[in-house]
């Protein structure tokens, strides 16, 4: 299990991850989604202890990832496919590895067949591996202490079709075995193809969380006005509670016929009105991040 409780990290004046809260379950693919430059990247990173929170705590299994022995044969995690020595092997990256963890060779090669990288691949020099297959290889170094909990940042980037499918089918049946796996992406259809929860964030906030039955549940109601101060005001005035979402539209839980009501006795112009619910998930992460993107690069220069 995986558990954020109000994890806060700044650069200066700039906060990068703002409050974050959620559970990663045992048994469950959990995805964790948002625009580049939205935090997930430097949440991962403190999970595991690569970067210093500010605020809050991260655990794994209930204890901090720095207090955990030998933490790699609990924790596989994969943040950066291009993060291994381009003058190595496959082979002697994941023999290196195994020495570090107390592995034997045999399951080098046990997970070098089980990622595709077996044979003549596995003597190549990284340096000459393509993004997918240096995927392949952060994949078999993540599984290699044979770990209960995953945490994998971005690990579609660079497959191809079938390199997708068979990351699907592996984390599925990680998942089903009872291990946690925490899934990174922007890519929203990917990851609502296989996780069973997900967490949506954005400028350093989670904004939604829930299963995809729950997400789009909550939807409620879109409106987008020719006047946003003016419908706000009138939502108001109706007791209706609506939050911005999108470019220059609100969310709110509250039914279309009601909010267009409220908008009708104020004599507020509308663009939009629609139930959010029926547009799917995809148009729902659009309006609820959309105002939340930014660029990767924090003023100090640091990825997020």
């Amino acid at each position: 299990m995986i558990t954020l409780e109000n994890v806060t990290k700044r650069y200066g004046k700039f906060t990068a991850v703002d409050g974050v809260s959620f559970v990663a379950q045992p048994g469950r693919v959990t995805g964790f989604l948002g625009p580049n430059g939205a935090g997930k990247s430097t949440s991962m990173r403190i999970m595991v202890g690569l970067t210093p929170q500010d605020g809050g705590q991260a655990l794994i299994g209930g204890h901090r990832f720095a207090d955990i022995p030998n933490p790699s044969r609990h924790v596989g995690v994969l943040l950066d496919a291009s993060a291994q020595h381009a003058g190595r092997t496959g082979r002697e990256v994941l023999r290196l590895s195994a020495a570090t963890m107390g592995m034997g060779k045999e399951r080098v090669e046990e997970m070098l067949t089980l990622v595709g990288l077996s044979g003549s691949e596995a003597k190549r020099r990284v340096r000459n591996y393509s993004l997918g297959m240096r995927q392949r290889l952060g994949i078999a170094n993540a599984l290699l202490g044979d770990p209960s909990v995953l945490i994998l940042d971005e690990p579609v980037n660079g497959l191809d079709p079938a390199g997708i499918h068979w990351m699907r089918g592996l984390l599925r049946n990680f998942a089903a075995q009872g291990g946690t796996v925490l899934l990174s992406s922007h890519l929203l259809h990917e990851v609502e193809m296989i996780a069973d929860e997900m967490v949506l964030i954005g400028r350093g906030k989670i904004v939604a969380r829930g299963t995809k039955a729950e997400l789009l549940h909550t939807a409620g109601t879109y409106v987008k006005p020719e006047d946003p101060a003016a419908l706000l005001q009138a939502l108001h005035a109706a007791d209706i509670a609506a939050t911005p979402s999108g470019d220059g539209g609100f969310r709110s839980e509250a039914e279309p016929i009601d909010v267009g009501r409220a908008a009708a006795a104020a004599g507020v112009v509308l663009a939009e009105l629609k139930r959010a619910e029926g547009e799917g998930l995809e148009e729902m992460f659009l309006q609820l991040t959309s105002d939340d993107a930014r660029d990767s690069i924090t003023p100090e220069g640091v990825q997020v």
